[in-house]
């Protein structure tokens, strides 16, 4: 922690007057202090009227008062000349949100670093100073610096609440001790604080055996959680690599198969094409004689007629029946489906 001058602030011991620090430091009856030299030669201008007042708080006084050194003052600012550190303090040292802030200061105030349970005032460094040296020879309590004071005091008798009461489980002072709590189970505060501080050891060990407890269960938690992470991730690129090889074999088999029905396609069509010029020809070769039977029913020569009949009807069988087309090689198709193959077959019929 800084020596206490580190927190002197020259504010404290400047004469308002002067702007200066105080010499001869004199504290008039308002509480507030200025050199003798200056506050004599403001009043001295005021002694037409007879009426005297603080440059500050604007207070007056009649008569005149006295004015008198005060060495406890004089003696802080001598200390503070000697240390040569009696700058501002620095913005840590002023009181913030959440410090507890000096009851003294004027202005911009300190921070305070004691509580008086006498004085019931908290004191930033300086004016702890202060505060000891007016107070010497005297028993007051200081705490660390909090906002808490009330509660320190008992609420009935305005006294330290230095006992507790095992009775009816609440802090007290000694006249409450004397008085309404006469006969109850008492013992001085710092005792029952010793007391509950054991019990409080031993329900801090069962809070951090809980806390233990949970930290394992929260880190096996986490762990089976990974665990199933890993899993699901392996399950996944296991159905991946599965479902890809499957794919890749239905492609392949299905390319496969087209081409497959395209190589028979083609043979049918080739198979197909040519019974269809078999057929053209037959047919050209069937008109043919059917022209010349229908020229010969019109001849009026009978022989003629009989003899080239017999020639052509015999012909013409013969060439047709030698140029119908073989139905065993007739074009199939092989078509495959949901419930089998299926094939489709042209055959020609014969005449």
């Amino acid at each position: 922690m800084a020596a206490a001058g580190d927190l002197l602030d020259r504010e404290h011991f400047s004469c308002s007057i002067c702007l200066d620090l105080l010499k001869d430091p004199v504290t008039i009856n308002c509480g507030h202090s200025y050199c003798m030299g200056c506050i004599k030669g403001c009043w001295d201008q005021n002694d037409h009227t007879g009426v005297y007042s603080c440059p500050q708080c604007r207070q007056t006084f009649t008569p005149r008062p006295v004015l008198g050194r005060n060495t406890i003052l004089a003696e802080v600012v001598e200390k503070l000349k000697k240390t040569g550190l009696q700058a501002a303090p620095s913005a840590h040292c002023y009181a913030g949100p959440g410090d507890v802030a000096c009851d003294v200061c004027t202005g911009r105030k300190l921070k305070a670093v004691k509580s008086c349970l006498e004085c019931l005032a908290s004191y930033c460094e300086t004016d702890l100073i202060l505060h000891d040296k007016l107070n010497r020879g005297k028993s007051h309590k200081l705490i660390d610096a909090t906002e808490k004071l009330q509660e320190q005091i008992c609420s009935h008798h305005d006294k330290l609440l230095e006992v507790y009461c095992r009775t009816d489980h609440e802090c007290i002072c000694l006249l409450c001790a004397m008085d309404e709590h006469r006969g109850h189970d008492t013992v001085s505060a710092a005792a029952e604080r010793t007391e509950k501080q054991k019990l409080l050891g031993e329900t801090q060990m069962k809070f951090q055996q809980r806390i233990q407890k949970r930290e394992k269960e929260l880190q096996d938690l986490r762990q089976a959680v990974e665990l199933l992470t890993r899993s699901a991730q392996a399950a996944v690129e296991d159905s991946e690599r599965i479902f890809t090889k499957l794919i890749r074999s239905i492609e392949r088999r299905r390319s496969e198969v087209k081409e497959l029905i395209r190589d028979q396609e083609k043979a049918a069509v080739s198979q197909a094409e040519g019974v269809m010029e078999q057929l053209k020809q037959e047919i050209a070769e069937l008109k043919r004689t059917d022209a010349e039977l229908e020229q010969l029913s019109h001849t009026e020569d009978h022989i003629h007629f009989l003899q080239s009949y017999l020639t052509k009807s015999e012909r013409s069988l013969c060439s047709t029946a030698s140029r119908a087309p073989d139905q065993s090689r007739a074009p199939t198709i092989w078509l495959p489906a949901h419930t089998g193959p299926k094939h489709s077959t042209y055959r020609a019929s014969s005449v």
